[in-house]
């Protein structure tokens, strides 16, 4: 058997089921992830795995085994040998980094009582709590350049947001401010050269604010989201992760508040629909 399927096996079976949020169970036979879990986390068919297990597979995508990187919970080291015994160079440090690692996918998992979010450094979104959802949309269903916070946010009007003249400005210069840092640092990314093109010629908002040339991270705003439940104000931080240049996102309410009160019925109440009156 190939070292590809070797370390395959051995990693699914290292993967607890409650650390993906799958029920353990009783009578399971395998330690960790059974073949058709770890499918349904990767979005491939359990077939495939099958035949990726017993060396019947060759040349996965690099699509592909990002999706399984992720799913097996693998850190960067393991991610990129993954890629090497498949035959596939590891994802080039000259792009903007996309894998989160186990550390923070179980910070995601484990703060469920507040909005939080995992983003790349061009501020495309790779993870989300159920709350996060529940208070700005489902960001499941969106793909490409949709899924990325700033041309969201100059491109469909701030999605609901809104902040005071202030913030609002802010806001605006320091994502733009933020994207040419991150352009920068990863000159090599067509795929952010592409969006921040595309955001010049779209948006003449983001080419205001691109041709002053300013260098800034965003790090903290305060903001009212049009969630389901009516207006919610809450405190946005963004901490950084050192060696991977991902930005985690946590939105807070101030106890005791009504939008405290506000989060608390959107954990309760997911993404189903709320009765009207």
């Amino acid at each position: 058997m190939s070292e590809f399927a070797d370390v395959l096996r051995s990693w699914r079976d290292r993967v607890r089921p409650e650390e993906v949020g799958l029920p353990a169970g009783a009578g399971r036979r395998t330690p960790g992830l059974r073949r058709e879990e770890l499918a349904a986390l990767a979005g491939v068919s359990v077939d495939y795995v099958v035949r990726l297990e017993q060396g019947r597979a060759t040349n996965p995508s690099p699509q592909m085994l990002g999706a399984l990187a992720t799913a097996l919970r693998l850190s960067v080291a393991e991610r990129d040998h993954l890629f090497r015994v498949a035959g596939a160079a590891p994802p080039s440090r000259q792009l903007v980094p996309r894998h989160v690692p186990p550390g923070v996918q179980r910070i995601v998992d484990r703060l469920g009582d507040v909005p939080i979010a995992v983003f790349t450094a061009a501020h495309d979104i790779v993870l989300w709590n159920d709350l996060w959802a529940a208070l700005n949309g489902d960001p499941s269903g969106w793909t490409g350049i949709e899924g990325n916070l700033v041309w969201r946010h100059f491109v469909h009007g701030h999605d609901g947001v809104s902040w005071d003249d202030t913030h609002q400005e802010d806001f605006s210069s320091d994502l733009v401010a933020d994207l040419r840092a991150a352009s920068g640092r990863y000159p090599a990314d067509r795929d952010l050269a592409a969006l921040v093109a595309r955001l010049r010629r779209e948006s003449p908002e983001f080419e205001r604010r691109w041709e002053t040339g300013r260098i800034a991270e965003h790090r903290t705003s305060r903001k009212v989201v049009a969630s389901r439940v009516g207006p919610v104000e809450i405190d946005c931080d963004v901490l950084t992760v050192p060696g991977s240049d991902l930005r985690i996102v946590v939105y807070t309410a101030t106890p005791g508040s009504p939008d405290a009160a506000a989060l608390d019925l959107l954990r309760v109440t997911g993404l189903q629909e709320l009765p009207t009156a």
